[in-house]
Formats: structure tokens, sequence, C-alpha cells
């Protein structure tokens, strides 16, 4: 595929011609997990970041590997640059290329309102929510943008469908960090978009995953059947398709674009 010359003159490389070396952050349960498995049957080679749950990720590594595709787990807590730096650096050693990047990784806190919320819990979230996806976008583009020497590549950030809502009186600090996210990723996608990489995100609803109650709200999932048009929770693996397609040549005109999937709310 002969790539065609960007509105400035810059040539854009495909995405088609990117390596097919795939990093998933938080990828050890839910729909980074999810992902992985999806990302397998279609060609990809992934790396499986955990901060916690060795045994998770391998579980999952091993699955990629079914698939006739190489997998790794790499330890990275996004709040650390040094060990998302190592991340990488493995990455590099031990794949080859990168080719995509998944910023899945993300927490939320206990149910609480403004007023009750402390300066350690906003710092913690702001570190992994947002600065330790920018911090891994930052080092993907590094490998991937054609300015750089790279041959393209694609990010999809993981936004929510609570940066849309604000979640008032439960965690108002998670909603700001995710429209943080669909800020960035349309503000990157720009500044990138003539240099072959692509940056798109995908905005999941209330996904029948762990996260709520490892903040402590494990009933949120049951009690919001009545707040989704579609009557029902949806699955990790409904999400997955719409991260592996942004991935693919066939979104490769697609940037700056924030997919919903959230059952309609």
């Amino acid at each position: 595929m002969k790539p065609e010359p960007a509105e400035n003159g810059r040539m854009s490389t495909p995405t088609s011609s990117a390596p097919r070396t795939l990093l998933i952050t938080g990828a050890s349960r839910g729909i980074g997990a999810a992902t992985a498995l999806l990302a397998a049957e279609h060609g990809w080679d992934v790396a499986i970041n955990f901060a916690h749950g060795r045994e998770a990720a391998e579980a999952v590594a091993t699955q990629v590997r079914a698939h006739g595709q190489r997998a790794i787990t790499v330890a990275a807590d996004m709040a650390d640059e040094a060990q998302v730096l190592a991340m990488f650096r493995s990455v590099d050693e031990q794949l080859g290329p990168l080719g995509g990047l998944v910023n899945n990784a993300g927490v939320v806190d206990v149910a609480a309102r403004v007023d009750e919320m402390s300066v350690a819990r906003l710092t913690r979230m702001w570190a992994i929510n947002l600065t330790g996806s920018m911090v891994c976008a930052r080092e993907a583009v590094k490998r991937m943008s054609t300015r750089r020497g790279g041959a393209g590549g694609a990010i999809v950030n993981l936004s929510s469908g609570a940066a849309r809502l604000g979640s008032p009186g439960l965690y108002l600090d998670y909603s700001m960090s995710k429209a943080a996210i669909d800020h960035f990723t349309v503000g990157l996608a720009r500044e990138v978009a003539a240099e072959g990489v692509r940056v798109n995100a995908v905005r999941p609803g209330i996904i029948a995953t762990d996260i709520h109650a490892s903040g402590g709200h494990a009933e949120r999932v049951a009690s919001s059947l009545h707040l989704i048009p579609m009557g029902r929770i949806g699955e990790a693996d409904e999400v997955a398709p719409a991260i592996v397609w942004l991935l693919s040549p066939e979104a490769g005109y697609t940037t700056g674009a924030i997919i919903d999937v959230t059952g309609g709310r």
C-alpha cells in the first residue's frame, strides 16, 4: 500500500504496515484480558501488563499462545514512571517493534462525595488513570512515529461512560480522569496524525468486571440495570471488538474518535 501525503505535505504511513506487537496495560483481567485474546485471534503478539496478579496474567498469556501468537507478561505500576519505562524496554527486547498500545489500566475508589475526598486519593487517581496513560502513550509514540523512524501504529485509550455523566456521589474523581482521557485522545490524535500513528478511545459503560468490587462498590453493577436502555450489563468481550477494530487496518482513516459501548446509556 502506497503511503498518502498528509495535508501538511508529510507522508503518513498506513497502519497496515505497522509491526504486530501489542502492549495492553491492565491485561490480566476484564476488558484487558478479553482484548488480549481477541487481538491474538487477529494476529497480534501481545505483551500483557499487570500490577498485581501474576498468575492471572500468565493464564492470559497461555491462552494467547494457544492462538499461535507470542506473549509475555510484564509487571508495572502505571503510577511509577521507572516501572513503565522498564516495561517498554522488556517489550522491545522480547517481542520487538511496537505496533499497538491499549491504555486499559485504571482504578476507581470507594464511593464518596467530593467533600469527602483526600488529596492522597486524588493523587493516586490522576497518577494511574491519567499520567500513567500519558506516559505510556509518550513511549509508544517514540517507537511508532514515522517522524522518529518508526513504522506507524495505533493507540487505543480506555475512557468510560462516566466521563459524560460525572458519577456524582460515587467517584467524580474517576469520571474527571476519564474525561481528561477523552480530551487527551483527541489532542494526541491530531498531534501525530501525519506521523502514521492513530489515536482513538473506547468509552465502556457498566461492564461485568471486578473494577467496582476493587473499589469497594461491588453492588454497583447489579444496582444499575434500570439506568441502561438495553436493560442489561455489558460483558468484557463486547468491548474488546471495538478496541481491536480501532487497532486494525480497517480503521486506517479513523483517528481522534471515541466509541461508546454503553448499552445506549
